[in-house]
């Protein structure tokens, strides 16, 4: 867990409008893209991406170290932000499901660490293999094979875990689902009183 993250939480929970504007510059291209790659509508993406960063400036106890970084926490929120929007919008479960699963993939990929990210996000497009990004990186054949792989599980195991909810435990974005993954484990949220809007 980055200590920058627990210090910026720390800061929002305070109050500080400044926490706000650096968690906006950090994350505001994630969530955005997140957001329109679920919603395929630039409008509705940056109405969700201003309701995201609302969200967070005015209840900022919501997330806590437990939860992964604040990268990934964002993430997950504007993913079921996201398909809550699209399901309002359009009731086809099918298309619903296939944005959901490749906005899930590609947050996967941009979450890793710059080393794994970099081996394995032009392979992951384009069918590179590790010979190809040895030689695109700079590095040996072998530590190629080894980001990639190390880039892929970490993808894969992402993909695959149940997420607690991103901001009240309820993740699962299917009607009537929900993972239980914080049920008594996760600390209540940091209570906020009389903190102005955004």
């Amino acid at each position: 867990m980055s200590s920058s993250d627990e210090g910026l939480a720390l800061r929002l929970v305070r109050g500080e409008e400044t926490a706000l504007g650096e968690l906006y510059d950090r994350f505001a291209p994630l969530v955005h893209g997140l957001a329109l790659r679920v919603l395929d509508d630039q409008d509705a993406a940056e109405q969700l991406t201003r309701d995201v960063f609302a969200q967070v400036w005015t209840d900022p106890g919501r997330w806590h170290p437990g939860q992964g970084t604040l990268r990934s926490w964002l993430g997950r929120l504007t993913h079921r932000r996201a398909v809550q929007r699209l399901r309002e919008d359009c009731g086809d479960e099918r298309r619903i499901a296939a944005r959901s699963a490749a906005a899930s993939a590609h947050h996967a990929v941009a979450s890793l660490p710059d080393p794994l990210r970099e081996a394995i996000a032009p392979g992951h497009h384009d069918g590179r293999t590790y010979r190809d990004t040895a030689r695109r990186l700079g590095i040996s054949e072998t530590a190629a094979k080894h980001r990639m792989r190390l880039g892929l599980q970490l993808v894969a195991g992402e993909l695959a875990a149940p997420h607690g909810g991103a901001d009240d435990g309820h993740d699962d974005t299917r009607p009537g689902a929900h993972t239980g993954a914080c049920d008594g484990f996760c600390p209540e949220p940091v209570p906020v009183a009389g903190r102005p809007g955004p």
